[in-house]
């Protein structure tokens, strides 16, 4: 593999977001990552920082069909998985799919919506196709989900079950820009540059080849012990009462990869294992009550973990 090629992508659709977005490049690149880590992305944040835009900028860049589902409590499971109509001159049922059959979906407001309406992006997150009265139907590649919702504590929400939490590979927050970042948002906002259209600058094909650049990426057998004593750790750490999936195992072996072609190498490092695991596991982690009641943190106690594990040479 020539990691460089993959890296002239990955900064030109990087570049092409930031006519959008001020301010957020290191969210900007993780966003990235798990699009070449073929991963889904849950952001969580208060209203009206950019949750949405982001994800629409990173659709728009991209020669890629895209849904949007805005979620509220009637959303209801074939509203995103499509149904089945029943034609009267065929005198027979049709399937007519719903808005998840694209190849980038935002879940706008996920947490809106209720328990048995999020359970229906389970199958299309995992196993990449939906059934509709019984009948298979594969979704398009590349495929992303890309969910938005607000804080617990805000009105109207439901919590995320904890089977759906695991199928995203990342949760991240999008946060207040600081001053400087918020006087090029105005300006650009003023004199009219700031919701310009973005041009696709990748096709699904561009996208394809990145992520077989990605899975080529090597990593060492010591660096591999190194991912599963992580996660291992997490499931006897006395802070966390449910600890780190198998799925999040191979979601942080996948993106500690993607890093690497971030830093134009077609092999893995300790930092990219460690990188790795701070996105993928903190939102899989469930904290004791009694860790809660101290104030811990899902990262706070994920760091804690990794401070005692010998880093491999």
């Amino acid at each position: 593999m020539d990691p460089n090629t993959s890296l002239e992508g990955i900064v030109k659709l990087k570049s092409n977001i930031e006519k959008r977005i001020v301010g957020k490049g290191g969210l900007i690149d993780k966003l990235i990552i798990a699009l070449l880590a073929e991963g889904h992305v849950l952001f969580e944040d208060v209203p009206g920082v950019g949750k949405t835009s982001l994800a629409k900028s990173l659709a728009d860049s991209l020669a890629l069909s895209f849904s949007r589902i805005q979620c509220t409590p009637d959303t209801m499971p074939g509203d995103i998985t499509g149904i089945s109509i029943y034609n009267s001159r065929t005198e027979s049922f049709e399937v007519v799919p719903g808005p998840v059959m694209n190849n980038i979906v935002l879940a706008d407001e996920l947490n809106r919506t209720t328990p048995k309406t999020q359970s229906a992006l389970l199958e299309a997150m995992e196993e990449k196709k939906i059934t509709i009265d019984g009948k298979d139907l594969k979704l398009p590649e590349p495929f992303m989900v890309i969910g938005t919702q607000n804080p617990l504590e805000t009105a109207g929400t439901y919590p995320l079950p904890e089977a759906q939490m695991d199928r995203f590979m990342m949760k991240l927050s999008v946060g207040y820009p600081g001053k400087e970042d918020a006087l090029k948002m105005a300006g650009r906002f003023l004199d009219g540059s700031l919701h310009d259209e973005t041009e696709a600058v990748l096709t699904a094909q561009d996208i394809l080849k990145m992520r077989e650049d990605v899975k080529k990426v090597g990593i060492n057998e010591k660096l591999i012990d190194y991912a599963v004593i992580i996660v291992e750790s997490t499931r006897t750490e006395p802070d966390i009462s449910c600890g780190a999936s198998p799925r999040a195992l191979l979601s942080m072996l996948r993106c500690a990869q993607a890093y690497a072609v971030f830093a134009s190498r077609d092999y893995c490092i300790p930092e990219d294992i460690l990188n790795a695991a701070q996105l993928t596991l903190p939102h899989r982690l469930i904290l004791t009550a009694q860790a809660r009641m101290n104030h811990m943190s899902q990262d706070k106690v994920l760091k804690t973990i990794t401070n005692h594990i010998k880093v491999p040479s």
